[in-house]
């Protein structure tokens, strides 16, 4: 076992002890040298400040009047745990989520510290991750605080919304169901009492957020689950009906390899073209993403996703043509 094992094995046995355990047995239930047992107990008692008495011959225990109120101080985790974590903090930094990195700072700093302890090493590798953000949208630290806590803390919200679409300013009441992040942006998914229905609120464009006294209106998870995952992406919904799309046999092999939606159906045909069948709501992402792979993809069905296709890429023409 590593050493954040053997410390919490060691603290369990001495804690549960009744009478001095000797090292020959501590060797044993933890499978290490006599040395090691030394130094565990050295670490236990000078560092962690735990109330270990006894010698070498007699063996050790703890403090019997201390022994009921002593547990391991602070966050005990193993070394993969620690390493998880802040590789995940790196990851969360990297991915345009800067508005955590000052509130996440404090803790990477303890979980380097306690790498440092456990694990033996004294740094680890950041630059080794690499993390390259693609079109995330710059967002207001405080907006995000504060959208973030209506949901953990299922408060209401209030805020102003400017619509990128209409660049419009409406004021909205809702109430915080989930926090998304997708596509390198975050979203707010919420139940809006104006409109009596679930939306999605890009955060970037939330203003003057603020939290009300009131509690949130929890919306069940399986009628979330339904609205914002039975159709295509974040604008989701019901879905209004299935989109064909057929893959040249150039990108094939790529496409057949990524995740749409979880409904999707995807088949090899013939002459190695793929077919990707997938529901959809709004139709606008799902364009976006088609016409990414330009004439490679071809709309096949239904006939006005097909229509709307032709038009985008008509008007995207016409402006060569100037």
């Amino acid at each position: 076992m590593d050493r954040y094992e053997r410390i919490n094995a060691l603290h369990r046995i001495l804690k549960a002890a009744r009478y001095p355990v000797t090292v020959p047995r501590l060797q044993e239930e933890l499978g290490c040298s006599r040395a090691t047992v030394y130094r565990d107990l050295a670490f236990l008692r000078d560092a962690l400040m735990a109330p270990v008495e006894g010698d070498g011959e007699a063996g050790f225990r703890y403090a019997a009047a201390e022994s009921e109120r002593f547990e391991l101080p602070g966050l005990w985790l193993s070394s993969e745990e620690l390493y998880a974590l802040l590789a995940s903090q790196q990851l969360l930094r990297r991915t345009g989520a800067g508005v955590l990195s000052s509130v996440l700072a404090p803790l990477q700093q303890r979980i380097e510290g306690l790498l440092a302890a456990q694990a033996g090493t004294s740094r680890w590798p950041v630059e080794r991750v690499r993390v390259i953000p693609h079109r995330g949208r710059r967002l207001d630290e405080t907006s995000f605080r504060t959208v973030a806590s209506a949901v953990l803390e299922r408060k209401r919200l209030a805020f102003e919304y400017r619509a990128r679409s209409t660049d419009e300013i409406t004021r909205r009441k809702v109430s915080p169901q989930r926090i998304t992040h997708y596509r390198d942006n975050w979203y707010l998914d919420a139940w809006d009492h104006e409109r009596e229905g679930l939306r999605s609120f890009a955060v970037d464009r939330i203003s003057q957020a603020r939290l009300l006294d009131e509690p949130a209106h929890d919306v069940e998870d399986g009628v979330l689950d339904q609205h914002f995952a039975s159709s295509y992406g974040i604008f989701s919904g019901e879905p209004k009906g299935w989109a064909t799309i057929v893959f040249s046999p150039k990108v094939a092999r790529w496409v057949a390899d990524e995740h749409w939606h979880s409904r999707q159906q995807g088949r090899f045909l013939p002459d190695g073209r793929y077919e990707l069948k997938v529901p959809y709501s709004v139709s606008r992402e799902l364009l976006m993403d088609v016409l990414h792979y330009g004439a490679d993809a071809e709309i096949v069905e239904p006939a006005v996703l097909r229509e709307q296709a032709k038009s985008l890429l008509s008007l995207a023409l016409a402006q060569y043509d100037r």
